[in-house]
């Protein structure tokens, strides 16, 4: 990318490399932000490839699906690179047009993609064939000699992932909880959330610790509220005991001082 960016005069360089730097930042936590920078980016060096791939991934995070493959169309383009292959066809999915994905899938340009482009390829084309429907079709999609490995690759746990859920659409319960445990042992860094749905399928239930203190805390400012509202019931109860406990006094002394009046 910086060797891209060494096309454009060195300030601008600069101003570009810092907006691609913050897409790369903010599009998995925050993906209108990092579209936001791509924008910026994209109108300050739209010829440059990198800065329309960033732009179209940025689009794609937040499903503009259109924009998206237009940019990785510029982008491809630009390079003759095939590797932006398997999302464009995912924006093909997103605009409705499995199909076109699924061509897409048998297509020439997938033999030259490298393992992890196949491999890429394969989920798309499984997640297009549910998208018509097709179950079955999609997990004999999934099935493949990368799955079946025992090594764990980058693509491993995703992959895994979605052949258990695939299982778990088409009522295969039993099979479904195999791999989405296989799907736990090779997610290293929590790419998924098979741990959940394996969880959810042994009927496991997760209460957030956080939301019980919460309530806890809320119970206790009820209960101190209720006795400090007892307390101020019996300290009003017991303010005009007081005040007639103190009016028997001071009649009490009044009737004492007329009796040690001195008689005449």
């Amino acid at each position: 990318m910086r060797q891209e960016l060494q096309s454009l005069p060195k300030g601008l360089a600069e101003d570009v490399s810092r907006n691609l730097v913050m897409v790369a930042r903010l599009i998995d936590e925050d993906p209108e932000g990092a579209y936001a920078y791509s924008k910026i980016a994209l109108r300050l060096a739209s010829r440059v490839a990198a800065v329309r791939e960033a732009a179209g991934f940025a689009a794609y995070a937040n499903q503009k699906f259109s924009e998206a493959l237009a940019e990785f169309r510029a982008a491809r383009r630009m390079t003759g690179n095939v590797e932006l292959w398997p999302v464009m066809a995912d924006c093909e999915r997103g605009l409705g047009r499995p199909e076109k994905a699924l061509d897409m899938a048998g297509a020439p340009e997938v033999q030259k993609l490298d393992k992890a482009g196949q491999v890429e390829m394969r989920l798309v084309a499984a997640g297009a064939r549910r998208d018509m429907g097709q179950l079955e079709a999609a997990i004999v999609t999934l099935q493949s000699p990368e799955l079946a490995s025992n090594s764990v690759q980058p693509w491993t746990a995703r992959l895994r992932y979605a052949y258990a859920d695939a299982l778990l659409a088409a009522g295969r319960e039993g099979e479904a909880r195999e791999w989405f445990a296989k799907a736990v042992e090779s997610d290293k860094d929590g790419s998924t959330d098979a741990s959940d749905r394996l969880a959810e399928l042994d009927g496991v239930e997760f209460v957030d610790a956080l939301v019980e203190d919460e309530d806890e805390d809320e119970d206790e400012v009820e209960t101190e509220s209720e006795a400090e509202a007892e307390t101020k019931v019996e300290d009003e109860d017991e303010a005009p005991k007081a005040a007639r406990a103190r009016a028997e006094d001071e009649g009490d002394e009044e009737d004492g001082s007329e009796d040690d009046v001195p008689q005449s």
